[in-house]
């Protein structure tokens, strides 16, 4: 459970598909802002941001199919 528990739960409820999607395009953009900013981070070999990636999605995957 998260901290935030039932305010969160409500606000998420309140939430469209198209509130979703432009939470996810407002993050992308949000990080290629950071990656403009601050060059090394944009100066990593691809195979970190696939780890990254990876490890960072694991974890609410491994949650979706939990019985």
């Amino acid at each position: 459970m998260c901290i935030c528990g039932k305010w969160q739960e409500n606000v998420v409820k309140r939430l469209t598909c198209c509130d979703i999607k432009m939470i996810k395009l407002s993050t992308a953009a949000f990080v290629l802002m950071i990656a403009v900013l601050w060059p090394p981070l944009a100066s990593l070999e691809w195979y970190w941001y696939l780890i990254i990636a990876a490890v960072a999605g694991a974890v609410p995957t491994r949650k979706l199919f939990k019985k």
